[in-house]
């Protein structure tokens, strides 16, 4: 359960109020974000601080936790990250076999070496279309049809981002820059779907065992994405963990020991590539050559709403 501590409320609106204050000084304010991750512990309620690890950028932009969500699994150990919509541009790369065969130009299938300049983060896209038909919408290209009632992670031109229930035709509108689906929500309104609760909808895993590695991506109330992965989760922890991270939409991501991964990086260039989800898995060069699999990467950027780099 998460709780907001009253002194971190209070802490906040003093922010606010000196941030508001300061607004005349020549430095951006840097973006609010939510309160720490909370957990009762032992007894005992602990806060995990997040971390920024984009502070060679000119905003901070990306924010990282990690904790243990459940004192009855001390072994679990799970990973989230913040991304300010504001500052950042969200960019869908397919990989040379999602999504499947197709004569359109499937672009670098990789972070393209010129964009690499201002890249902040990759992350893991979702399955496979054999295993959970939906549509896929990058750079100008519908690679595979939209799907109403499916969740959908969207990026428009506006600049603005979401997670939500397609409810439109089978190709994205002009509006819309990006679009990739996987599956139902998994959070709604700020809480658990109802068919979150069946483990058996939400992907074929490993030897048929219930809780492996799972990722989310989600959307809190001010428009920010949020990321989240972590071993031995069933879709109800999974969710579960989504509305602890104040996710009001969320949807499920690739699961599997073989896809999770969150990589931040430590300079301009993609330098000193990180993995912040602990997947022996995993490597953090990964999406620096050419993927097997689509992935999506986070790039500083003044304009949220330009074209992705190719």
């Amino acid at each position: 359960m998460l709780v907001r501590p009253r002194w971190l409320l209070v802490a906040l609106s003093v922010g606010a109020l000196t941030l508001s204050a300061g607004a005349s000084s020549a430095a951006p304010p840097r973006p609010r974000v939510h309160p720490p991750v909370c957990v009762v512990w032992s007894g005992h309620l602990r806060c995990t601080p997040w971390h920024p690890v984009d502070t060679w950028a000119s905003a901070t932009s990306v924010l990282v936790n990690s904790w243990r969500p459940w004192s009855s699994q001390p072994t679990i150990v799970a990973t989230a990250a913040w991304f300010h919509a504001r500052s950042t541009l969200l960019a869908l790369y397919p990989g040379y076999k999602v999504p499947g065969p197709s004569a359109l130009d499937r672009g670098p299938e990789m972070v393209p070496p010129t964009a690499r300049r201002s890249l902040l983060v990759t992350f893991n896209g979702g399955f496979y279309e054999v295993d959970a038909a939906g549509g896929f919408f990058a750079h100008q290209t519908l690679y595979a049809p939209m799907r109403r009632g499916l969740a959908t992670v969207v990026r428009y031109r506006s600049g603005r981002v979401d997670v939500l229930t397609w409810t439109g035709g089978p190709r994205p509108p002009a509006t819309v820059v990006l679009a990739r689906q996987n599956l139902p929500l998994l959070v709604a309104a700020g809480r658990p779907t109802p068919a979150s609760a069946d483990n058996a909808a939400w992907g074929l895993t490993l030897y048929g065992a219930p809780a492996v590695w799972r990722s989310a991506l989600g959307v809190d109330a001010s428009g920010n994405l949020v990321y989240a992965a972590a071993p031995g989760l069933t879709s109800s922890m999974l969710a579960t963990l989504m509305v602890q991270l104040h996710c009001i939409r969320a949807m499920e991501l690739d699961i599997n020991p073989e896809w999770p991964v969150l990589i931040t990086y430590g300079g301009p260039g993609a330098a000193s590539p990180t993995m912040q989800t602990p997947n022996p898995n995993q490597i953090p060069t990964r999406y620096l050559a050419v993927s097997t699999k689509d992935f999506f990467a986070l790039y500083a950027s003044r304009t949220p709403g330009a074209p992705q780099p190719w």
